[in-house]
């Protein structure tokens, strides 16, 4: 480091590197439970691969009743709630705004990291240069987490790592190659266009790709399943351009610019191909946006304790120490992407997967460094394991989950390895309190919630605290219904304690009520803007107004609740708790997964 640039130290409990989903709710989750964290981003935004820079869709497990929950089901209902109209920008700052308004929190944005100091086989330190401020930054921690997608920290520490495609022989996958080689998936770039009134001409810049045909993006003279897949047919509901895809036969990290230069002229040629070539019915669409920066699938994955393969991920993952999941099919791209190839020109082979699989904490933490946790796309699992987890929901998971390990860690002064070996139940407990559902893991109700008698039937008492917090076959299953005017009473013997009261809505598992737009329903964020837009709401499931009271005595009260998770804090001592539902955000009834109490 130059003498004349300005250095800071910093000392911290936790240092997150990399702010996308992953590293986002990594960092907050971990912070919400009380650690001092410092985030290093190399960009200006958080977001990652969902930021407006990118704007790939988040993509998660698929199923209705499959939805992801916990933070990245906050960020959304949030977003519906603060931006319905989708604004990018505003998604930038929705998840911008949960992490800073969490005093634990120090972001270091625009800061990329460069350098690690070792202690034997722990981490010391790591050195980060932000390019605004022209100043080096120092972060000692005792935990560090690597969430950067390209895993910078195995560089620098001597971290065991995997990069390519793993041969047959080794794990017997049958999406792997006879032989290994160092293939990835590659990145892309895609647009963003917009519907007006009138036709709209579009001139390609000097550089732009030339497509005349259809046929063009296959590189055959005759239509093929090929050309289907690759669907350039933009709106509202319709593509993303996903396939604009290049690099897996090259170096993602080394070549990043370089391939960026080529995905640029071909996302420009694409549009000019829509726009100019063919009739396809866009004369009156005008291109709002194009990312230069692209999106990332894959690169360097770390090796941790367990590494997850393509069976694990077929036969529901099953590990004693679950504590995220995925749902998305196999989905293993080309790695020659849109390029024409001398193998095949299928651009992803897919696996549909049967049911969610379970992601076990052992994938989280570092195998031969002992105060190195990792989250997102570059966790401890196979090349073909990572073509179904990579995307942003399952890294969401991920994230919360590995700062949730973290902070149990530092609670306890042990390593990452330690929670596994000793605070294994806790970890679960807290991921599932904090509204994440596991799918092989039932949550448990506290003892005071279950001493209390109910002012509902048996058969009601029973769902509401079987501990599975969401429908899993047919809608409303799992779940009891409150009329609004209704009151649900806890009442106990002798006065109690009374910490926090946690409830699970019904966040409309089928999204009819948020979104009137087929893409909106999956995740609320738009590309496209065509006139058949509508603004997403606030499911309408959810219960807006609702009061708590303590023994006749309000002590809480919300006009405007937008979230399927809400924790109330009560801090009283009472001998009955009662919750009176005076308003739905539209549903006649509402539906409640869960009503108990935590401390």
């Amino acid at each position: 480091m130059n003498p004349n640039l300005r250095h800071e130290t910093l000392n911290t409990q936790l240092c997150v590197i990399g702010g996308g989903l992953a590293g986002s709710f990594a960092a907050l989750a971990a912070a919400r439970r009380g650690t001092k964290v410092v985030l290093i981003q190399d960009r200006p935004m958080l977001g990652g691969n969902a930021s407006s820079e990118i704007r790939m869709w988040v993509r998660g497990a698929q199923g209705i009743f499959n939805r992801e929950s916990g933070l990245i089901s906050e960020l959304e209902e949030r977003n519906i709630y603060g931006n319905p109209t989708l604004v990018h920008s505003l998604f930038d700052a929705t998840l911008y705004g949960m992490l800073r308004e969490n005093p634990n929190i120090q972001m270091l944005l625009n800061c990329s990291c460069a350098d690690a100091e070792m202690e034997g086989t722990k981490i010391k330190a790591v050195t980060a240069w932000q390019s605004t401020t022209y100043t080096w930054f120092t972060v000692e921690a005792d935990i560090f987490m690597d969430c950067s997608g390209d895993s910078i920290l195995a560089p620098l520490t001597g971290a065991e790592y995997r990069h390519g495609r793993e041969s047959k022989a080794e794990f017997g996958e049958t999406i792997a190659r006879e032989t290994e080689d160092q293939y990835t998936m590659g990145m892309s770039i895609i647009l963003a266009a917009r519907e007006t009134d009138h036709p709209v001409k579009f001139i390609p810049p000097s550089f732009a790709s030339y497509y005349p045909t259809d046929e063009s993006f296959s590189g055959n003279d005759v239509k093929s399943a090929h050309d289907q897949i690759r669907n350039h047919e933009v709106g509202t509901s319709k593509a993303n351009l996903w396939w604009v895809e290049l690099g897996g036969n090259m170096d993602s990290i080394h070549d990043a610019d370089k391939l960026r230069d080529r995905l640029l002229a071909n996302i420009y040629g694409v549009w000019d191909h829509i726009k100019n070539h063919g009739d396809h019915g866009k004369e009156n669409w005008d291109l709002e946006w194009v990312g230069f920066l692209p999106g990332k699938r894959e690169s360097r994955r770390y090796i941790g304790d367990v590494i997850v393969t393509e069976h694990d991920v077929i036969a529901g993952g099953h590990f004693e120490d679950e504590v995220a999941y995925g749902g998305w099919p196999l989905d293993d791209h080309n790695p020659y992407g849109m390029e024409k190839n001398p193998y095949s020109n299928a651009p992803s082979y897919m696996i549909p997967l049967k049911e969610p699989y379970g992601l076990p904490y052992r994938s989280l933490y570092s195998k031969n460094i002992d105060n190195l946790m990792f989250a997102g796309r570059n966790i401890s699992v196979t090349h073909a394991a990572l073509s179904s987890c990579r995307v942003m929901a399952t890294c969401a998971l991920l994230g919360q989950a590995c700062g949730t390990g973290a902070a149990i860690a530092l609670k306890y002064g042990c390593t990452p390895r330690g929670v596994y070996t000793d605070h294994l139940v806790e970890l679960q407990s807290a991921i599932l309190e904090d509204g994440v559902f596991l799918p092989h893991i039932a949550r448990k109700v506290s003892a005071q919630t279950l001493r209390a008698k109910l002012n509902i039937s048996d058969e009601e008492r029973e769902i509401l605290f079987n501990g599975v917090e969401r429908p899993r076959k047919v809608a409303g299953e799992n779940g009891i219904t409150q009329k609004v005017g209704d009151s649900l009473t806890f009442t106990f013997d002798e006065a109690e304690q009374i910490g926090s009261l946690r409830l699970r809505f019904d966040p409309d598992y089928s999204r009819r009520s948020v979104s009137d737009n087929m893409k909106m329903r999956v995740y609320a964020m738009k590309l496209h803007t065509g006139k058949d837009f509508v603004p997403v709401r606030v499911a309408n499931t959810i219960a807006k107004s609702f009061a708590v009271f303590a023994d006749g005595q309000e002590v809480y009260c919300t006009e405007n609740n937008y979230l399927s998770h809400v924790t109330v804090p009560l801090n009283v001592t009472a001998k009955e708790i009662r919750i009176k539902w005076l308003a739905t955000n539209g549903a006649e009834d509402l539906r409640l997964f869960a009503a108990d109490f935590i401390t």
